[in-house]
């Protein structure tokens, strides 16, 4: 999956004419922001969907948060709330907006294009990275539209690729107060904050042909995502890296020829970095540690089986656990859980799921006592998972328990009934933090908009 800082050259290639209004003529085409899938839209009246209804099928009361056609909520993991928790921002074909969770007012905060008053006036894509922990400053990048548009030909997507002529900047949403961090060289991304806000993090591909290396990355055909087994093959050489925000000062770390991606900081430890090698995930060790210094490299996770895969990593909000979803092994007979990992103390605890409640994405609300699926094409369903510890039934003392496994299991309910929605379209499912309600984002009524479930049955 992409990092989000490609949405807005996404975007640039994808929309031949930016959409002012709910109102304007349906697309017939829309595009998943994060991984560049594409699928048709389905035809409609061309009126917004519902604000809200109950679903016939579970009985829990669905809201569309969003009004713009192909709006589109964060990927599943990155944080998107202001610090109090009552908004929501999320992006669409014609800027970045937050919702009051409350009252379901919304604000634009930053247009899809600006102009930089500097040399050239050059306009800019806004793409948004993160909303930050402590002070809810949006974090973008801006790319100049001829230089984004020039180097993306055919709409083509990969996070292995960045524009000569980008920038990396904080807004404040409340004053509109405007800060720019620094510049990213070509082939530099950067795709999370931590949690004090004075760094970013994210990789760079070398393609100066170092190591006898290919000089470019295996591309996404327009429409389609990126080849996982061809680009992982290539091993091009990457490299973490930090970007200061105070001082826009790059350093560069751990270098290797794995697949970097998906970085994502711990919401408590402002030095810990997650992230993942990329590529089939039978392939890979996948999810790793490592302090934004360079130190204390740690593998998340040793595979038990052949075919053992785990990923789509998320932090618990204490900042403790690895979470992630496992399979032993991948593929028919295999089983499913959601899986964690404690990085203090490296004990494991595995819940089992049944078959035909394994999602694409899952994720865990910030009290740590539910988990949140948004399915897939075989299990159309927004879910909640409600964890239980299995007890130990050995005699105490019998055994050791310390480095065994913690299993459980999880009591699942269906919120969402999601038959009609295309999967080309990751649901992306987050709980807002008062744990009411679970967000995603579907194009089960043609277009993607963002919508949330209430946890609670409807009275």
């Amino acid at each position: 999956m992409n990092n989000l800082t490609t949405i807005g050259v996404v975007i640039a290639t994808f929309w031949a004419v930016t959409m002012a209004s709910a109102q304007q003529t349906q697309p017939t085409v829309g595009r998943d922001l994060n991984t560049g899938a594409t699928y048709e839209v389905k035809p409609g009246t061309g009126e917004p969907p519902p604000k809200e209804w109950i679903d016939k099928d579970t009985g829990h009361r669905v809201v569309r948060l969003s009004d713009e056609p192909s709006s589109q909520s964060l990927y599943f993991n990155y944080p998107a709330y202001s610090p109090d928790g009552k908004k929501l921002v999320f992006f669409s074909p014609t800027g970045i907006y937050w919702v009051d969770l409350q009252t379901r007012a919304i604000e634009q905060l930053l247009p899809a294009t600006s102009t930089l008053k500097i040399q050239g006036n050059p306009t800019v894509r806004n793409n948004l990275i993160q909303v930050g922990i402590k002070t809810g400053r949006l974090f973008i990048t801006r790319t100049v539209i001829q230089n984004a548009d020039a180097q993306n030909a055919g709409g083509n997507v990969s996070p292995d690729r960045g524009s000569a002529e980008r920038s990396v900047w904080w807004i404040d949403p409340l004053s509109k107060e405007e800060h720019e961090i620094g510049i990213l060289p070509p082939n530099y991304n950067v795709a999370t904050v931590n949690c004090d806000e004075t760094m970013l993090a994210g990789a760079v591909t070398y393609l100066d042909g170092r190591g006898g290396a290919a000089t470019a990355p295996v591309r996404a055909a327009p429409g389609q995502r990126i080849n996982l087994q061809q680009r992982w093959a290539q091993h091009l050489p990457m490299a973490l890296l930090t970007l200061n925000a105070q001082t826009g000062e790059l350093k560069t770390f751990n270098p290797s020829n794995d697949w970097d991606n998906h970085f994502l900081c711990s919401p408590t430890d402002p030095n810990v970095l997650m992230y993942c090698h990329e590529g089939p995930w039978q392939n890979n060790d996948r999810v790793w540690t490592i302090h934004l210094d360079g130190t204390n490299l740690t593998k998340v996770h040793t595979r038990t089986m052949i075919n053992e895969i785990w990923g789509h990593e998320f932090w618990s909000s204490d900042g403790t656990i690895s979470w992630y979803q496992l399979n032993t092994p991948r593929g028919a007979g295999g089983v499913a859980w959601i899986a964690g990992t404690n990085l203090k103390t490296h004990d494991q605890i595995w819940y089992h799921l049944e078959p035909g409640t394994s999602s694409i994405h899952v994720n865990i609300s910030r009290d740590g006592s539910m988990f949140a699926g948004d399915g897939g094409t075989d299990c159309p369903w927004i879910m909640l998972h409600i964890p239980h510890l299995a007890r130990n039934m050995a005699s105490a003392g019998a055994y050791d328990t310390a480095g065994l496994i913690q299993p459980g299991s999880v009591d699942t309910q269906r919120l969402v009934n999601m038959s009609t929605h295309q999967y080309a379209l990751e649901p992306n499912v987050n709980f807002t933090p008062d744990m009411k309600w679970i967000v995603f984002r579907s194009n089960m009524f043609g277009p993607s908009y963002v919508f949330e479930v209430e946890v609670a049955k409807s009275k």
